[in-house]
């Protein structure tokens, strides 16, 4: 059962998968980027299902066009600074 609508998303469901994975995958990294990396990874994943669930509320689509395309753009982001741990040998493939 369901309380708000976002929740019947297939893509917000997903996207609370993926943080979940982000929080283990960073769980691991070396204490001195708690702060730093660790923390952009999670915000960023975090902002994943949060707009999805800010913009599925949005009357005009536009305004919900925008908030999913905030969402894609924070997705993109996590994949960035993946891809950078990958580089720093904090992640492997």
């Amino acid at each position: 059962m369901y309380t708000f609508a976002f929740e019947k998303l297939e893509v917000w469901q997903l996207s609370r998968q993926f943080v979940a994975k982000i929080y283990k995958v960073t769980a691991d990294f070396p204490d001195e980027e708690k702060f730093g990396l660790v923390s952009q990874i999670r915000r960023a994943a975090v902002s994943i299902p949060s707009n999805l669930a800010e913009g599925n509320a949005r009357l005009l689509k536009d305004d919900k066009a925008r908030f999913f395309q905030i969402s894609y753009s924070s997705l993109m982001e996590v994949v960035n600074q993946l891809i950078i741990s990958l580089d720093l040998g904090f992640i492997n493939e």
